[in-house]
């Protein structure tokens, strides 16, 4: 089952997921944090980082579905992620 920080990232958009990554990594290149915070946020960017990449995914595939039929219009047929 996965924790309730995990769950948090399902739940969130990918600019959301972005934005905070982006934060965490902003925050790490001060050297700043102490070292168990530090790896705590290396740990939560590793996940946004994923979750970022899966929801990219997902955009991709939805657009390589786009199709143009004979007529020349586009239409969009339906994919099955994973």
């Amino acid at each position: 089952m996965p924790d309730a920080a995990a769950m948090e990232i399902v739940d969130l958009s990918f600019e959301e997921a972005l934005a905070e990554l982006e934060k965490i990594v902003r925050d790490l290149e001060t050297g700043q944090a102490k070292l168990d915070d530090a790896i705590a946020a290396y740990e939560r960017g590793a996940e946004l980082k994923h979750h970022c990449e899966a929801k990219l995914r997902e955009a991709q595939a939805k657009v390589d579905k786009i199709v143009t039929g004979p007529n020349g219009e586009n239409r969009l047929e339906p994919e099955e992620i994973d």
